[in-house]
């Protein structure tokens, strides 16, 4: 039996609409009720393909219009076969076997991006999908452009040693990132590099806050991204055979002068204060960036983003020479 519930909220006092608004402002309430907010179509698309459970969808059809439109986007695009069909709106049962009338005529076409919506267990699938005016939408949204969708997601825990690894790795260390802005910019740079992962060391930021999913345009979904202690961090690393380079200014080298054609980890500190000493005496190399101007310091997403395509340009050198 498929449950779709789709209700129709026109006040900002709907406990459902005060509930988006204290997931969207508290971290506590975040941890509290495993859930965060994603809002954006292209966000969304990138969360579920990443295999994240989608809980309550809210809608404007105004802007992204009608539920059914929205849905059948989901189901657009690329295509894969699949012979079960688990987790897709409105598409399996409780044997998990058969096909709803909702989506005919895509039976055997179901977009990757569409996994990971709602449950699906013995008593059938449950997704909550609320419409709201686009006046209330418009108080809810974090920012004008987001096509008219913001979804309460699952959160997941991930732990480090699941990440799994390329057989040449290039893996970026934020050490006590504060601000969620530079995080996901560095997500995003993390992305179009192709890294491995992102690991965030002591973070005084929650991986799930809204700016930081905004301001990665959901690379925070497309690059694998963990939480955890330096202590844990750092046997790791070694462990996997990954050399560590801390972007520091003393006793340091050119950051072009150092190889990073191997398995690298980029670890980079805060603005203020730079790297802890425990990083610092586990490094294979210091490595630092040229600064010809008054200020000794770059913003943490722009160095990041110059020592990936660094080991990008090394690595693309090497494979040329090959």
């Amino acid at each position: 039996m498929i449950n779709n519930r789709i209700e129709i909220v026109t006040s900002a006092q709907n406990p459902k609409i005060k509930n988006l608004l204290l997931l969207q402002e508290k971290s506590k309430a975040r941890r509290e009720q495993g859930l965060f907010v994603v809002e954006g179509r292209r966000e969304l698309e990138h969360c579920l393909a990443a295999g994240y459970r989608v809980r309550t969808l809210f809608v404007c059809p105004v802007i992204a219009g009608s539920v059914d439109a929205f849905a059948d986007a989901f189901v657009a695009g690329p295509a894969t076969t699949c012979r079960r069909y688990e987790n897709v709106p409105g598409t399996c049962d409780a044997n998990m076997d058969s096909v709803a009338s909702s989506v005919a005529g895509h039976e055997e076409k179901i977009a990757p991006a569409t996994k990971g919506w709602g449950t699906c267990d013995a008593a059938g699938m449950t997704h909550v999908i609320i419409e709201v005016p686009e006046t209330l939408y418009r108080k809810i949204a974090y920012r004008d452009s987001t096509e008219g969708v913001i979804a309460e997601v699952e959160t997941k825990d991930r732990r480090l040693e699941e990440l799994q690894l390329s057989e040449n790795p290039l893996i970026v260390v934020l050490e006590a990132v504060e601000k969620p802005g530079n995080l996901g910019a560095v997500l995003r740079s993390a992305d179009a590099a192709g890294a491995d992962a992102v690991i965030v060391c002591d973070p005084l930021t929650d991986l799930y806050n809204p700016n930081l999913i905004r301001a990665s345009i959901g690379a925070i979904f497309t690059v694998p991204t963990v939480a955890a202690p330096s202590e844990e961090v750092i046997p790791w690393l070694k462990a996997h055979g990954i050399r560590i380079l801390t972007a520091q200014l003393q006793d340091s080298e050119w950051y072009y002068d150092t190889p990073m054609t191997g398995p690298t980890a980029l670890v980079m500190g805060t603005e203020s204060t730079g790297l802890t000493d425990q990083w610092r005496v586990a490094a294979d190399a210091h490595i630092r960036i040229p600064m010809l101007g008054r200020l000794d310091s770059l913003n943490v997403s722009v160095s990041a983003a110059i020592l990936l395509f660094e080991a990008v340009r090394q690595r693309q050198a090497l494979s040329s020479r090959a």
